[in-house]
């Protein structure tokens, strides 16, 4: 399921038709090749070569990244808000929540990448270029129901099919939480934990366990459901994501 959201997602996040076959084998290869880069730039790639075999420019299938980027993460963050809203186990977490001190180098950092971007112009090109190319796209696709549906519907429903995932393994594990405290753990850790650009998602494995260990779980239990739930939806599936890759290279669809 999460690689069929992520086909919608993909095609919503770009106007030019793509064969719904290989967009999804595309996706599939794209979750083998995110193991060996941070912060799904393994996934990017992959579909970026994908879209560019398909006809798509270049700053035309870098824009759909970035347009896919906002919209997981503003869907991810108003599905966050609404668990938020509707429960109160969000109070448990109070002493997870980092201190302020540790956000200032943070924030350091992406105001000297701003400046950088405003002031030097071999820089500031490239990106007003991929911003107005983002900005148009962007308009094309909400123009169209279709595809706003598949962009914001998938993005929007990604998350939950997710948790949901996290909360079957615990399930059949103990972990003795109920499904709404599972999938808020998994948005809140999930996004904490995907700050930091590590391969594997190890960073979001070790704020889920945290995380889950804050709402009462057993720190064993919590540890066993994570890995579980890594095996299943990861690890299992990348041989076979390998090989996927592997085939649409060999038959230059990427």
């Amino acid at each position: 399921m999460t690689w069929v959201l992520a086909a919608c997602m993909r095609q919503g996040a770009v106007p030019d038709p793509l064969p719904p076959g290989l967009l999804l084998a595309s996706q599939f290869a794209a979750g083998a090749a995110n193991h060996a880069l941070p912060a799904g730039l393994g996934a990017h790639a992959v579909t970026v070569r994908f879209l560019r075999t398909r006809g798509v420019p270049l700053n035309r299938a870098t824009s759909s990244i970035a347009l896919y980027s906002v919209a997981k993460s503003a869907a991810k963050t108003v599905v966050l808000i609404g668990f938020l809203v509707s429960s109160s186990a969000w109070r448990r977490l109070g002493e997870l929540l980092p201190d302020g001190a540790v956000l200032i180098p943070v924030a350091a950092v992406l105001t000297l990448v701003g400046v950088a971007t405003a002031v030097v112009r071999p820089l500031r090109r490239p990106f007003t270029g991929l911003v107005r190319s983002a900005l148009a796209d962007a308009r094309t696709v909400h123009a169209r129901p279709a595809r706003a549906l598949a962009l914001w519907g998938g993005a929007t429903a990604l998350p939950l099919v997710q948790a949901s995932a996290l909360a079957c393994t615990g399930q059949a594990l103990g972990l003795g939480l109920p499904w709404g405290t599972v999938v808020f753990a998994f948005l809140a850790g999930g996004t904490a934990g995907g700050a930091v650009p590590v391969p594997g998602g190890v960073a979001v494995d070790a704020a889920l366990v945290i995380t889950l260990a804050a709402f009462g779980s057993p720190v064993a239990v919590a540890t066993a459901t994570v890995i579980g739930y890594r095996v299943i939806t990861d690890w299992v599936p990348l041989l076979p994501g390998a090989l996927v890759l592997s085939a649409m290279i060999r038959a230059k669809a990427l």
